[in-house]
């Protein structure tokens, strides 16, 4: 049968735009499901003006109840540049959205101040709870730090990691140090605001940053520790990753998910880093963030955390954008997005804000809030929660805040 042209032409263009249909539904099928419904804040302190108390580094673990689910929290005042109060804790059972329905804070015992010598006192932070079902205990880990005439000092003496353990019956241990004689860590080697694991049988995965004396660089590992319900020991440690720009690499945070390991770690040469391993101990080399289009986020000197879902594993962090460039590390606003876990980068249109930024980021960068020193914690199966101590570097103020993450299917991690 003979087609004239215009038949051809007008068969050409509905296959075409049959096909151009057909690509977009096949695209819109593939593309990741949003997990996250909503995104719910809550003001627990208001302290912007700082009349009051700046709480900081509020981290939270979740404990089974009888009476729901127990939510026990560390937190700090701030006051300074580094420079923390003694660690506190509080609990609460039940919804605990309300800070006023959480117990009193007290003192963590040997997480305060002591003498260490020359006028100079030794201090914990940056105190991260874990609870360990295996023995129904909660370890708080923290790492030591130095305080001369009330303030952080550049040339401190060894810092190291120290924990403490509360019991099933509420009692607290001594503080305890995470022994591990070895070289490469006689300047420093700490877990201070790392996330970390326990896993199944009991033993505890902690990533570690650590530097030598002779050297600038801060390296990067994970050390697998054994805990018999009373003291961490060191079993056995992962490979060294470094990055010599610098301080190299700080403050890496640890995920298991779908049967691989992800460490996401800071750095300063403009951007974070992610690497991958099958056991935990032996790692990749790390790569730089990227998003899914092949753009490397910059980022500067600043922690990010993960957010495990049962059907998609989620980054939070903090990047370089248009409007915060004249903030400090660009530490605000806040961001989630979920990671692609099979080529290591981040979905870009699933990017979603936590906590916007707030203030004139252009003309008076140093009244914006940051949010570089945050927690995540999965709550339940309906929820997690993103905590933030806020600081603005004009006066140290700051507002204590929650994100409450609603989950559009239920997480089965739970």
């Amino acid at each position: 049968m003979k087609r004239t042209y215009q038949q051809l032409s007008l068969i050409i263009l509905v296959c075409g735009l049959a096909a151009g249909v057909y690509g977009i539904l096949s695209v819109a099928a593939s593309a990741p499901r949003d997990l996250i419904a909503r995104i719910e804040h809550i003001t627990w302190n208001r302290n912007r003006d700082n009349q009051g108390t700046t709480w900081f580094l509020p981290r939270l673990c979740v404990l089974p109840s009888p009476q729901g689910a127990q939510k026990f929290m560390t937190l700090q005042w701030i006051k300074g540049s580094d420079y923390y109060g003694p660690v506190q804790w509080q609990e609460v059972r039940g919804d605990g959205a309300d800070w006023q329905t959480w117990s009193a804070l007290q003192p963590v015992p040997g997480f305060g101040r002591r003498p260490y010598a020359g006028g100079i006192e030794e201090a914990v932070s940056d105190v991260m709870p874990q609870y360990h079902p295996n023995t129904k205990s909660i370890i708080a880990l923290g790492h030591i730090v130095y305080y001369r005439d009330g303030k952080y000092f550049p040339e401190q003496p060894q810092r190291y990691p120290v924990y403490v353990v509360r019991d099933a019956k509420g009692n607290w241990s001594s503080r305890q140090r995470l022994e591990w004689n070895d070289p490469r860590g006689s300047a420093l080697y700490t877990a201070g605001g790392a996330q970390w694991l326990i896993l199944p049988n009991g033993d505890a995965l902690i990533p570690m940053s650590f530097r030598p004396k002779e050297r600038a660089d801060y390296g990067v590992t994970t050390a697998l520790c054994s805990f018999d319900g009373k003291e961490l020991k060191l079993k056995q440690v992962g490979n060294e990753l470094r990055n010599t720009v610098k301080r190299g690499l700080l403050e890496p945070s640890l995920v298991h998910f779908r049967g691989q390991y992800f460490l996401t770690i800071r750095a300063e040469d403009g951007f974070g880093y992610v690497n991958t391993s099958k056991d935990g101990l032996q790692w990749s080399e790390p790569v730089a963030w990227k998003f899914d289009d092949g753009e490397a986020l910059a980022m500067s000197t600043t922690q990010q955390h993960w957010l495990a879902h049962s059907e998609g594993l989620f980054l939070v962090y903090t990047r370089k954008t248009a409007e915060n460039e004249k903030v400090m590390r660009w530490r605000s606003p806040l961001f989630i997005a979920r990671v692609n876990e099979k080529t290591q980068r981040l979905i870009r249109a699933t990017e979603r804000t936590v906590f916007p930024l707030y203030g004139d980021p252009v003309n008076r960068p140093n009244e914006v809030p940051h949010y570089g020193n945050f927690h995540t914690v999965n709550i339940n199966a309906s929820e997690s929660w993103i905590t933030v101590g806020e600081v603005i570097p004009a006066n140290f103020g700051g507002d204590l805040l929650l994100a409450r993450v609603h989950w559009a299917k239920p997480n089965r991690l739970q």
